[in-house]
């Protein structure tokens, strides 16, 4: 490349030297720029979803295309703010806009470490038998401490044997679900962090 291609090649010169005097279109671009294309354009659908961060609920836009390497057969491409809801209109925070690192980011566990009662090594387990080990405890846990009525025969129908602390990283829905497990469980310890 000659001096004089390189400076036609100038921003600055296309601009002075071209229609786009501003420097907001053409004269902007590199070749470079010119040759990409959006994430979103590869997108075989999009699905909508909700930040996962905090408590405010900015709406999201989930850009999936096909992946015959992916476990499922997809994988999200780009994940976005949608403008069209009411509570963002579109907007991110930092966290919101890097939350495709949640699910496509390599630090991501896809496996469950489980150390036994007085163990000294950890065991990896499938996330099946994981979720069994979880509901077992659980329902023995609610077995144990739960009492039907109390020493003048009046009804309580709760457990003692199971507490919930919830926390701020969850949304709304997340919590109002988990108050719902934990009543419909008997629990009656079920207290959120956000609010201490």
């Amino acid at each position: 490349m000659g001096v004089s291609d390189w400076i036609r090649s100038w921003p600055v010169y296309r601009q002075l030297t071209g229609a786009d005097r501003l420097g907001r279109g053409d004269a902007a671009a590199s070749p470079r720029s010119r040759e990409r294309q959006p994430r979103t354009v590869e997108a075989d659908h999009v699905a909508s979803s909700v930040c996962p961060y905090c408590a405010v609920g900015c709406s999201q836009k989930v850009y999936v295309g096909k992946d015959e390497t992916a476990e499922h057969g997809e994988r999200v491409l780009q994940i976005e703010g949608n403008p069209d809801s009411p509570v963002s209109r579109g907007r991110l925070c930092p966290k919101g806009s890097a939350s495709k690192q949640l699910v496509t980011g390599e630090h991501r566990e896809d496996r469950v470490l489980y150390r036994p009662a007085y163990g000294t090594e950890w065991q990896e387990l499938d996330l099946e038998t994981a979720m069994d080990m979880v509901a077992d405890r659980v329902l023995e846990a609610r077995r144990k401490g739960w009492q039907e009525t109390d020493a003048e025969g009046r009804k309580l129908r709760r457990t003692q044997g199971i507490a919930s602390l919830g926390g701020a990283t969850l949304d709304n829905e997340e919590n109002y679900l988990i108050k719902k497990l934990f009543t419909a469980l008997g629990a009656i310890q079920i207290e959120n962090q956000a609010r201490i």
